[in-house]
């Protein structure tokens, strides 16, 4: 995107941070937002981590750097009529997501839905530009990725296989913060919606035993195979973004 798309057009890219979700998780001494882990309870019930780490990763570092563009840094108070104009990719598939930002000093916008451009239409476009490969976007280790980009991983790059198979193995007591301070997690974390280490997990087919072992449908199948559906970008990442909470920046957490 940078070279063949910002560059030419004079736009600029700035690339913001709050660190190394993996260092930060493994690490005693760091506040960790939780990821949505896939657990399994001690009576064998399936169940999920909250999901905090777009708010803290991605949402609170872009607010953060949209001050610092105003020219008002926290905690000064920015005047009322100062805003960014934001533009959102989200696209007519997933356009339930499409919201008004939480804070008055950015403005969301949504082209896509304005063109009325579903993902058919985006991925139509990138074709004709040469683009037809451009990937999702998501995190290395997320949990909400599917048998196909588990496999991607493992095939197109054995070294971030290796990285995501030992981290999967670090998790699966918990974030190392919380079993430190004594509040273990109850059960045990994968990567894998199977709720079996990554190394064993059945990323290359999923039989109807196994899947009827899952107590999944067919619907169920497609998301274990293909991921879900919605992308991963700051305001279109799945989960309950309504349920973050706010703190002295006006930022999500």
């Amino acid at each position: 995107m940078e070279e063949k798309v910002a560059e030419p057009a004079g736009i600029p890219i700035l690339r913001v941070s709050s660190g190394n979700i993996r260092n930060d998780a493994l690490n005693p001494d760091h506040r960790f937002a939780s990821t949505p882990l896939h657990i399994l309870n001690k009576d064998g019930r399936p169940g999920m981590n909250r999901r905090q780490c777009t708010g803290e990763y991605k949402i609170k570092p872009i607010k953060q750097k949209v001050r610092e563009l105003l020219g008002y840094p926290y905690p000064a108070r920015i005047p009322k009529g100062v805003f960014v104009e934001q533009r959102v990719g989200i696209s007519t598939d997933e356009f339930h997501r499409a919201k008004d930002a939480d804070v008055k000093y950015m403005r969301n916008r949504h082209p896509l839905l304005d063109m009325s451009w579903s993902r058919t239409e985006c991925v139509r476009y990138l074709t004709s530009l040469g683009l037809a490969d451009t990937p999702k976007s998501s995190c290395l280790g997320c949990p909400f990725h599917g048998n196909a980009q588990w496999r991607h991983i493992r095939d197109a790059s054995p070294s971030e296989w290796a990285d995501v198979v030992e981290f999967d193995a670090a998790i699966r007591q918990g974030n190392a913060r919380a079993n430190a301070s004594g509040n273990r997690l109850l059960g045990e974390a994968f990567l894998h919606r199977s709720r079996v280490p990554l190394s064993q997990a059945p990323i290359d087919h999923v039989t109807a035993a196994e899947r009827a072992a899952l107590h999944i449908g067919a619907d169920e199948a497609d998301v274990l195979e293909n991921g879900v559906e919605d992308g991963c970008s700051p305001w279109a990442c799945r989960g309950d973004a309504d349920a973050l909470m706010r703190d002295d920046f006006g930022l999500a957490t």
